[in-house]
This record gives structure tokens, sequence and C-alpha cells, in this order.
């Protein structure tokens, strides 16, 4: 139920694409990773200095990779592997095939991480959603009764009307139609002024409280509202996200960052991977074929246990082993929360109200459980029914979503038993895999009663649940109602002038420091600013030809809402 409404195009005139450009800060980071005159320049004398990186996730080694790029050393410690939430976790006993524990689907509108596909020489594919071609049919199954289709128009009215009534709202009370044009322009004037209006207006009200006071939802039964919660938008249900503010709704559907996904064929880990071990040349300062790999005798640092303000005004880092050591600059990826619940940081690094918007971020819990089956065998069609035996399933049962993933007909196949978001991923906490596995199965055999998807499991189950994780402690940021201000602290820390010194030079990079949390394109911009913002404290600056987004700063800035 797509939420994309794209206007109609003159005869011969193509769409340009929407992009993951805004709407808080709508700076070209694309544009700006691609630019040939690259991300800037430090003085001679600094090369080599080494800047700390905590955290080996996707924004910790893009800011790792761009800072060796421009002739700096930087020291990524790290807690457990490279990779963060973009994990591919292997089964035992398998032929390397992998399940996607974290980011498994990835928008083209996010351009910014596209591009480092690129640099690491991946490949993508589309990613099986419901009602798209790539999952050849879906199963939409709520209170019991089951609903088969391969496109929206197979499904009964009632589907349709829901859809209907998501754009009706969209379009009268966020001005859709409109957003996406100026974002397809790139019209960072008219974005910004559709954009402040609705910021102020939507910041303290929830998700939930957007569909509800719609006239277009209205005007139809609770039994409308309740399947859109179920049912949703794009990849699936999205009740679970009721409870956020509405402008986090906003940022996914005006940027298509719930639409037409990719998958990364043999598994995602690989883009932080790859770059980490990509060996370069023509690199200010260092030798041709230098990778992060080299710089760093082949594995990250320890992770963090201590960071601290030295006398000197370096920052100290003290890894979990108790080595110490100091750094002019530090950069951090890890989950805000860290820093006051598994690092010992020294308060005066932040003001009282960053500290107040690290505390207030609210993270979403988030459970997966995948199995290994001998073949696709989702594929074969029921000859009694014309339908495939398995398909797609969104259901309102303690799966809530189940995916499909062909690797091809002669490789094991990969089912997403369940895919669960906050109080639905709370239910499976406390319960080994197992137990997981077996619950799962015994939901889907009331969907489809003639299949057993036991006979074709093998290997060894994988699960994940990201908030039992202690170095994530959730899945990912989703601000609450009333959270618009912290997250601008958050996403502003890398304008340093106006801060006191002991507050300056310790940049915050991250997804949950992004208005975009969740998607990795979050990750990857918020890098970027890091990057910029330790040229800077550095006496470096970005090619006047391609000014970065410090420079475009107060252009560009979010708004900024009264105390």
């Amino acid at each position: 139920m797509s939420a994309s409404m794209p206007a109609p195009a003159a005869p011969g005139i193509e769409l340009k694409p929407v992009t993951m450009f805004g709407p808080d800060f709508p700076y070209p980071f694309d544009d700006h990773v691609r630019h040939p005159a690259g991300l800037g320049s430090i003085p001679a004398e600094r090369h080599g200095t080494e800047v700390v990186v905590i955290g080996a996730g996707i924004s910790g080694i893009v800011a790792a990779y761009e800072l060796m790029k421009l002739g700096l050393k930087p020291v990524v410690y790290e807690s457990d592997r490279i990779g963060g939430r973009l994990r591919s976790e292997t089964f035992k006993g398998g032929d390397g095939t992998i399940a996607e524990l974290g980011a498994m689907r990835f928008p083209p509108s996010a351009t910014t991480l596209f591009h480092y596909f690129d640099q690491a020489g991946l490949r993508t594919e589309p990613f099986p959603n419901p009602l798209t071609p790539a999952s050849r049919s879906t199963v939409i199954e709520l209170g019991g009764k089951a609903h088969y289709g391969r496109t929206l128009a197979d499904l009964p009215p009632l589907f349709h009307e829901v859809a209907h009534a998501w754009k009706e709202v969209l379009e009268e009370e966020a001005s859709f139609g409109a957003m996406q044009a100026a974002i397809r322009d790139r019209d960072v004037g008219r974005i910004k002024a559709i954009w402040n209006e609705l910021v102020p207006v939507w910041d303290e009200r929830s998700f939930y409280g957007f569909i509800a006071g719609s006239r277009a939802f209205r005007e139809r039964s609770f039994r409308h509202r309740e399947v859109f919660g179920q049912v949703g938008f794009g990849t699936g249900g999205w009740d679970t996200d009721f409870p956020n503010s509405m402008l986090e709704i906003l940022r996914v559907v005006y940027t298509n960052a719930d639409e037409d996904h990719r998958q990364v064929l043999g598994g995602v880990e690989q883009l932080p991977v790859g770059l980490w071990t990509k060996k370069l040349d023509g690199m200010v300062h260092w030798p041709d074929g230098t990778s992060l790999k080299d710089l760093h005798n082949g594995m990250p640092m320890p992770g963090v246990a201590r960071i601290v303000r030295e006398d000197d005004g370096k920052i100290a880092i003290t890894d979990r082993w108790g080595n110490r050591r100091s750094y002019d600059a530090v950069v951090v990826t890890c989950q805000v929360w860290l820093l006051s619940a598994r690092i010992d940081c020294n308060e005066q690094l932040f003001s009282h109200p960053m500290w107040m918007a690290m505390e207030r971020t609210h993270y979403m819990q988030a459970s997966k459980t995948f199995v290994m089956v001998d073949r696709p065998f989702w594929k074969e069609v029921d000859p009694s029914t014309g339908r495939d035996r398995m398909s797609m399933t969104l259901s309102d049962r303690l799966t809530r979503g189940t995916y499909l993933l062909d690797q091809g007909d002669d490789k094991p196949g990969v089912i997403c038993l369940s895919y669960t978001w906050n109080d639905d991923a709370m239910k499976w906490l406390s319960l080994p895999v197992d137990e997981r596995v077996r619950l799962m199965l015994h939901s889907l055999a009331q969907i489809y009663p003639d299949l057993d998807i036991r006979q074709h499991i093998i290997g060894h189950p994988i699960t994940v649940s990201w908030e039992s994780d202690p170095n994530f402690m959730g899945a990912f940021k989703a601000n609450l109602p009333g959270h618009y201000r912290y997250q601008r602290r958050l996403f502003s820390h890398f304008m340093q002038d106006d801060l006191p010194p002991e507050q300056r030079g310790i940049f915050l990079a991250g997804d949950d420091v992004s208005w975009t949390a969740g998607w990795a394109e979050g990750a990857v911009t918020t890098a970027l600013n890091a990057v910029w913002g330790v040229v800077r404290h550095l006496s470096g600056c970005s090619a006047r030809e391609n000014p970065g987004p410090g420079d475009r700063f107060d252009e560009l800035a979010p708004l900024a809402l009264d105390d």
C-alpha cells in the first residue's frame, strides 16, 4: 500500500527521482561525496594526526574511510565486530547462506548510501516487500481471514479504501504532492517553507493522532484505522509506530524511504567490511594501496570504557583492558545511550541540554527470527488453488511479518519467520530461539494449514532481539511527540564554534543522531557531518567548489523551536 503519489509528467519528460534530500536539513550529501574536489583538506603539519572513531558500524566506518582519505589517521574502537547493525549472520552448518539481522532493505532514494555501495563494488536486487513483484504473492491474514494477492488490485475493497484514505490524509494534512515535487527539484526554499510550517504542528502529536484526527479516516470506520495499522504502507504494518511523533513518519514517506527496496547480494555486512579492507590510491599522506585495515594492523582497537578531557585539552580514551591514549578529536558513532549506560563519559564533555537530548532518545525494539530451508518451496504452485504454496505474509498474529528470501532454485532458501517491533518484539524477548521458532511455526500453520514448513528446515535457526544486546540497547531511534528540539541538538552538535573549549573536539554521528534513524542513509550522512567538524577542528576547510554541510549550515539549518 504505497504512500507515493507521483504527479503525472508531461509527455517526453522524465520525473526527477525522489531522494532523501531533507526535509529538515536539505543538503546534497550525495553530490558532496561524489564531487571531484573531495571533502576538503587539512594543513600539512596535521597529516597523520590520530582521530578516534568509536564504533565500527557503517557510520564509524564511513567517517574513518573519509578521514583516512584526507590524510588523517583514524583509530577505530569497536566492542564487538565490524558492521554494527549491518549484520549478516551465516547459518551454522550451511553453505554461506546468511540472515540479515539488522538492516536488510534499502531504498534507492538513499543516494549517499548507494554511493558507498558502489565504492565497495556491491550489487543489489529488489527486496520481496508485500504486494511487490519481488514477493511474487502476498497473504494478508487479519481476524482469522486470509486474503491472497499479487497486487493491491487483488485485495477486497476495504484495503483499497484504507489505501485511498492514507493518500488523502497525506495530501490534506501534510502537502504530500507539493513536498515530493520540491524534493525532486531540490528546491530548498519550497522544502523549508512547507516543512517549517508542519514542524510546530506535528512535533507534539503522534502518528495515531494524525490518522484518527484526519477527515479521511474519521469518515471511515475504526476498522479502517485498525487495518491500516496492521497492514500499513510499503513494508507492512506500522501500528507499532503509532505512539511516535508524526514528523518521523512524514520524513519516511516524503523521501520514499519505505518504497522500492533493494537487498544486497551476499549480505550488507560486505559494505562496512569492504570499506575497511578497500585499498586506495592517490590519497593525501598515505601511500598507494593503504586501507583502514592496514592502518590498524588488521583489527580495530578494543571497546571503549572511559572518555575524559585531559588538562592539555586532548581527549583521553581508555579501552576495556585499561589502556589509555590521548587524541585531538573523537567521533562517537555508538548509540548515544551508551555514553551514560556503558561508557564512563566525562559529564563536562557535553552541555546539560545535550545530555538531556541523549537521555530522552527513544529507541525502538526489534526482533527477527530466520530459518534456512532446503529450497524456495514457496514458488511451487498448489494445483488445487492455483496459488503459491506460501507467500510473503502479513498477519495480526505473533509473527506479524514473514518474508521469503530466494537465492535461486538450486540453493537453500531463507524464511524470516517473524520481523516485529516495539511491543510485538518484546513478546519474544525472554524466549530461546527454538521456542520462538515453535510458536512462529504454530502461527503460520493456522494461515497455511496444508503446509508443513518444518519438513523443509535445515541448519540452525538464527534470532536477534536488539534491545537485549548491551552494545545497542535497541534497534533504532524513533522520536516521541515533543522530541524535535532534542533531535535538533543532536544533529547540530557538529557545529561547535559556539561551544566552550571543554566541549569541542568530540563529535556525535550515527543513525540516532540523524533525522532518519532506522535508515542507513542517516548513519552515513551524519558521519559526513562529523568529518566536516573534525576537519574544521583541525584547522582545515572544505574545497571552495564543494562546500561541506557546515559551510551551508546557516542557510539550511533545521528550524529552531522556542524552548
